[in-house]
């Protein structure tokens, strides 16, 4: 059992898990999943279509024929950790194939890198395929190989992402997604829809709906399209995911008004209380800087609309300190804000330059070790909001989802917490008979700063 520090990267998706045994002569392809949950979702598509084809998938290096990087260009950082992923497989493998948002700008990796095998950009699953046949060609069994596939999963087998839409309409300045990953496109109704039945009859308990603009969905569509919808896309898709008897967890909600519309689906119990919003800032001359909606007033009146419409909404959110222009009188207003809108759960990036990103060439950057002590003291301010909530929760009961069940503790989140991003709810008695996916009802009688502990009831 450990405690959970707050993940201060919400971007990052989990480690993915990867379980499979190669039959002999069987070609085995690896997988470095690196980045969001978006880039994970790809993954397993793309490992779903090579498993099908009759590829084994092998969980370590010196087992395969060939390995996939799915890399990550958010910030510089984390194109750096993708650098030293592939540096990591040409080293233990040699035999490299690099994908994902980073490949959107092949000749920095090949630059880094000129001993890759092929490099393609982010959700470009077929040119990844063609790359995979020409690096380990299929010897798929007849027998055994070659049937209608059945999903890889990289999370446990409890909960799943749940990818509905690709891209962006946003124009950010610190951003460069809808560059790599083009503008909105959402998925069909029916096809989410789909998917997710199939997921909840394969046993998981949690589908956690992702996409860059999650309440955006939907409003792509032509006309046509959306005839006789009589509310937001968003919505009416939130309502049927509620009817499959799964937990319905909502992340990287912007902040539209419509949003309104789906908070009565979690007082009803249809939908996770549970609100991911990327504010990013209050200050509204940060906002404009940013290309940010800059009004952090109303955005506490909605807060509170939320509140009232269901006092049990968890909101977590995301905030960027040291923005290019950034005072310490905006980023006082932040602070108060944030003591006025007494969020959940947070987390928070000290900004830094992408390049291609329009922020660059903003005057007035931040000095690092300005950016540092103010990341330190929102992270102050948001930790005792925190501490002070979870100390509210000691002796009430609650249903938490079981993750893991180890000989000390039983480890579990709220319906509060998302996996990896958010706190843990630990049991360390009488968990012995518990499995990970199993709800159950816990009352709690102790809080940390992030996490709490319970016993069961």
């Amino acid at each position: 059992m450990s405690q959970n520090p707050p993940n201060l990267r919400p971007d990052l998706a989990p480690k993915p898990r990867l379980t499979d045994t190669a039959r002999p002569g069987q070609p085995t392809v690896g997988m470095v999943s690196l980045g969001c949950p978006k880039a994970l979702v790809d993954s397993e598509r793309i490992l779903t279509r090579l498993r099908a084809e009759g590829y084994a998938i092998s969980p370590d290096y010196s087992g395969a024929d060939a390995v996939i990087v799915n890399t990550c260009g958010f910030l510089d950082s984390a194109k750096a950790e993708s650098l030293d992923a592939i540096g990591e497989a040409l080293t233990e493998n040699g035999r490299v194939i690099v994908t994902g948002c980073l490949g959107a700008n092949p000749e920095y990796i090949t630059g880094a890198h000129p001993k890759v095998l092929a490099v393609t950009g982010p959700h470009q699953y077929e040119q990844v395929l063609d790359a995979v046949h020409a690096a380990v060609p299929p010897a798929p069994d007849p027998f055994v190989d070659l049937l209608p596939a059945s999903g890889v999963s990289l999370t446990p087998r409890h909960f799943s992402y749940l990818k509905i839409s690709e891209g962006c309409n946003h124009a950010c300045k610190f951003c460069i997604i809808p560059d790599m990953r083009g503008k909105l496109t959402s998925r069909p109704h029916a096809a989410v829809l789909r998917e997710a039945e199939k997921l909840v009859t394969a046993g998981v308990r949690e589908l956690l709906v992702i996409s860059q603009d999650t309440s955006a969905y939907g409003t792509d569509w032509d006309r046509e399209i959306r005839r006789g919808l009589t509310e937001q896309p968003i919505t009416t898709l939130a309502r049927d995911l509620g009817q499959l008897g799964a937990w319905v967890r909502l992340h990287y909600v912007y902040p539209y008004p419509h949003v309104a519309e789906m908070i009565p689906l979690m007082a009803e119990g249809l939908v996770l209380p549970y609100l991911d919003v990327p504010f990013q800032h209050a200050h509204p001359d940060t906002l404009r800087r940013m290309a940010r909606p800059a009004a952090a007033e109303r955005t506490l009146d909605r807060i509170a609309e939320w509140r009232g419409i269901c006092p049990e909404i968890t909101l977590r959110s995301t905030f960027i300190v040291g923005y290019p222009g950034e005072t310490e009188e905006e980023f006082q207003t932040l602070l108060d804000w944030m003591e006025e809108a007494q969020l959940d759960r947070v987390g928070c990036f000290q900004y830094e330059n992408v390049e291609g990103a329009r922020s660059n060439a903003l005057p007035d950057h931040v000095p690092a070790e300005v950016k540092q002590d103010r990341w330190d003291r929102f992270m102050q301010t948001a930790q005792a909001i925190s501490e002070a909530k979870l100390a509210a929760k000691v002796g009430k009961r609650m249903d938490v989802i079981v993750d893991l069940v180890e000989e000390d503790a039983a480890t579990c989140r709220t319906k509060a917490d998302a996996p990896e991003i958010d706190g843990n709810l630990f049991i360390d008695e009488g968990h012995e008979a518990l499995s990970p996916g199993d709800i159950v009802t816990v009352e709690v009688d102790e809080a940390g700063e992030y996490d709490l502990w319970g016993r069961l009831v």
